[in-house]
């Protein structure tokens, strides 16, 4: 299961993630950052309640990534030991911005 929070403030849009972000639920977030980033120029994903993250859940911050490359930035904050050594693993720390 996977909550989703999303927060606005100007040009900033900031998407909370709790629960696991995986196969079943990765096209939740896919939609949502879809729907959601049009004229933001700096879209945060803030892993603080994320426990997991699943391959599907990487191609879907892959996008969000390269969606924002175009019109500004993305951030991933608050990311757990665990979801970090998944992007060591995977390589994504060196593709996304992590603070």
């Amino acid at each position: 299961m996977l909550n989703i929070t999303k927060e606005i403030n100007e040009k900033e849009l900031t998407i909370a993630l709790e629960g696991r972000l995986d196969t079943v639920t990765a096209p939740q977030l896919e939609g949502e950052v879809k729907d959601s980033v049009e004229g933001i120029e700096k879209l945060v994903i803030d892993c603080a309640k994320l426990e997991y993250i699943s391959s599907a859940g990487l191609r879907v911050l892959l996008s969000a990534q390269k969606t924002m490359n175009k019109q500004g930035s993305m951030v991933v904050r608050n990311v757990s030991e665990e979801v970090r050594e998944i992007f060591d693993v995977t390589g994504f720390i060196d593709i996304l911005t992590i603070e």
